[in-house]
């Protein structure tokens, strides 16, 4: 087979340091009997080590140079292709307690991680490589730089927990920017603090959605201003300073 040129349409940097790869690999544990998929095998560079330890895996690819290449590699037996849009492909068709990991292509990551997050239930965890200020986003603290949409309506519904930092060196071609693998596990249902999740996004999206705005101004029409008083926060703060406890409060009452 000819040699496969990236695409920067897919925003395609194939990792490729056997350091790195052996690094996530000993992250995600894998056990033989694992219902797993990856999403963007690529080259299959993170597919060979998976399917050392694994009986079967699955994959979604949108590349159709990349699906041809990947059936050519690997027995059908072994690895089963999907080629689609992970974006819009049903990860609950895949079964229960599924186990997701990719290097996610950084154009796409957090529509991506929206996504995957409405199959939350189906789902035991998810290792990822991301764009490293992606990362940061996901696992930031109230009252940061970092902290916004994406922090607290994942930390809502997941544990997050950054694993470690992956320099550009490391994929080819070299992506501007560092990386780095996350961790992601599902909470418990019990455990998600929100009692209706499309009100909880919409207080969420409001309080963001002009981060300069007080409470007051940006959930005006949501939440009266007594209510902040019944519920101990203040309105004149901002939603970057809220937890997600503080959230769920607000889209509980």
């Amino acid at each position: 087979m000819t040699a496969y040129r990236h695409k920067k349409s897919l925003g395609q940097h194939f990792l490729h340091d056997p350091g790195y790869l052996a690094s996530i690999v000993a992250a995600i544990r894998p056990e033989a009997d694992d219902l797993m998929v990856e999403i963007g095998p690529g080259q299959g560079a993170l597919t060979r080590p998976l399917l050392a330890k694994l009986r079967h895996l699955q994959v979604v690819e949108i590349d159709r140079d990349l699906v041809a290449h990947l059936s050519q590699a690997f027995p059908p037996e072994r690895l089963t292709i999907h080629r689609a849009d992970a974006l819009r492909f049903d990860f609950g068709s895949l079964g229960a307690a599924l186990r997701v990991v990719g290097n996610l292509p950084y154009n796409i990551s957090s529509p991506l991680l929206f996504h995957l997050a409405d199959y939350a239930n189906e789902i035991k965890d998810l290792h990822f490589m991301l764009q490293k200020e992606v990362v940061d986003r996901m696992a930031a603290a109230p009252d940061t730089p970092d902290y916004g949409r994406l922090s607290v309506m994942l930390q809502a519904r997941f544990q997050v927990a950054k694993l470690f930092n992956v320099p550009p060196g490391a994929f080819n071609p070299p992506p501007k920017v560092d990386s780095a693998v996350v961790r992601l596990v599902p909470l418990p249902v019990e455990a998600i603090p929100y009692r209706d999740a499309g009100r909880f996004a919409e207080i969420v999206a409001r309080a963001f959605g002009q981060r300069r705005k007080t409470l007051r101004n940006t959930l005006r029409g949501l939440i009266e201003p007594e209510q902040f008083e019944v519920l101990g926060i203040d309105p004149q703060r901002r939603g970057e300073t809220l937890s997600v406890d503080e959230f769920s409060r607000l889209a509980n009452h």
